[in-house]
């Protein structure tokens, strides 16, 4: 087995290849080695139409690609500098033996680990996995690992929340924003320069004002209270988010914060209001399966295995259509929308490979997603077309996902900046003090 010299080895789980199928890519010079167990694991994953499954296939495609007619014992060169090889021994020694007691494949992974760690040195070998307790195990058995980083931001505590309070704020500078509409930055408290579409509250004891930072002009203009198809916003988030929904020149749109603070509901309204621009209002959610089984493995056809995922979003779109009689125009819209199919409510898998123009395109439950998922759906967007993904960052609802690596997360923090995007953190619930009670507490 070729290797660079003196670079680090790293050994990759399966889980890292379902996570980013480029992940070979991500090691600069170093040396990437990949047991034979992985390649045995990932082909059980081939079949299906999860983000999974098409990641292990793009990875054996890659793979196949790379080697071409070497053989993969010898290693094949990376533009890094560094080597990707296939490890075979598998062999225990007695500790190992009588370490790992069962032939499980991550005991297999961590006896090719504990071998090179052996032969190389063990500063040198490290464990790639995004299973936490695999890296328990391998710390245990005295070999280096680490989470999978690339995708992961450093500190969500400083993720890019979209908002700002400004206190003590005169009363002039408020009033002059009212009567103007749009002010000079160095007219108002604001001593850096806001990202672009970034959100501001400026109050006082007495009086307070929304504004967004206009980055074309350097201005901040008054963002005013609007209802978005019989939606009022009931506080200053959601008054930044619907902002963001409705503006035309915001193409790229994400809401996070966690449960009942309004998000799917204000991004549907949003659409609802503002569907003359489009030709389609799309909203779809990841499907999470179970046990690894996708929702062929339900029973019935192929609408009563997707209903139960999708009805969060039906309940949303009720909440809007409820506020109208039955009689009125607005609630025959919404099920014109929907018989029509100019509404549609979809899970998330069945838009691979369409190329969407015009679309106001809603994705929920976003937290859900990989990075490489989220730049996915983006690059689908056609002319003329809005993506708006929702989420909560700390709800994490799929494996080797957390707060810090998943889609949502990585998504705000690489887009803060760009003229086109916004973001708004909400945080104040809006559903019920109990419901509220049990967020924060429980």
């Amino acid at each position: 087995m070729n290797l660079a010299d003196d670079a680090r080895i790293y050994i990759l789980d399966t889980n890292v290849i379902m996570y980013d199928y480029r992940c070979i890519y991500s090691f600069k010079e170093n040396n990437v080695v990949i047991p034979i167990t992985v390649l045995e694991e990932i082909d059980k994953f081939k079949k299906g139409n999860e983000m999974i499954n098409y990641n292990v296939r793009e990875f054996s495609r890659e793979l196949d690609t790379l080697l071409g007619d070497s053989l993969m014992t010898d290693g094949i060169r990376l533009d890094g500098g560094g080597f990707v090889s296939i490890e075979t021994n598998l062999k225990k020694d007695k500790f190992l033996s009588e370490t790992l007691i069962d032939d499980s494949p991550d005991h297999r992974i961590l006896s090719v680990a504990y071998n090179l760690s052996k032969k190389h040195g063990q500063k040198r070998v490290v464990l790639v996995t995004k299973d936490i307790n695999l890296r328990i195990k391998a710390k245990g058995i005295g070999v280096l690992a680490e989470d999978y980083l690339t995708g992961k931001i450093k500190d969500l505590d400083k993720l890019y929340t979209g908002k700002n309070l400004f206190e003590d704020v005169p009363d002039e500078i408020i009033d002059s924003l009212y009567e103007k509409k749009m002010i000079n930055l160095s007219e108002t408290p604001v001593d850096f320069e806001p990202f672009p579409n970034e959100y501001f509250i400026l109050r006082n004891d007495r009086k307070s004002i929304l504004g967004a930072y206009n980055s074309s002009s350097k201005a901040m203009r008054l963002v005013e209270r609007k209802s978005a198809y019989g939606i009022q916003p009931r506080n200053a988030e959601q008054t930044f988010s619907l902002d963001a929904l409705i503006n035309q020149d915001v193409q790229l749109a994400t809401l996070s914060g966690k449960a009942g603070t309004g998000k799917t509901l204000m991004a549907l309204a949003a659409a609802l209001e503002v569907r003359k621009y489009y030709s389609q209002i799309l909203l779809a959610r990841p499907i999470i399966p179970l046990s690894n089984k996708d929702i062929g493995f339900l029973p019935g056809d192929v609408k009563s295995k997707i209903d139960p995922y999708m009805q969060p979003l039906f309940d949303n779109l009720s909440v809007i259509q409820n506020q109208y009689s039955s009689d009125s125009k607005e609630y025959a819209k919404i099920t014109e929308l929907l018989n029509n199919e100019k509404l549609l409510i979809i899970p998330l898998a069945f838009i691979r490979g369409r190329s969407l123009s015009k679309f106001y395109f809603i994705i929920d439950e976003a937290q859900n997603l990989t990075p490489h998922e989220v730049k996915t759906i983006i690059t689908r967007a056609g002319e003329g077309t809005k993506v708006v993904f929702t989420g909560d960052p700390h709800q994490i609802d799929t494996p080797y996902l957390d707060s810090r690596s998943n889609g949502l997360t990585y998504l705000i923090d690489k887009m803060k900046g760009q003229e086109i995007y916004a973001n708004v953190t909400l945080e104040k619930g809006v559903r019920s003090p109990l419901a509220e009670l049990a967020s924060n507490l429980l």
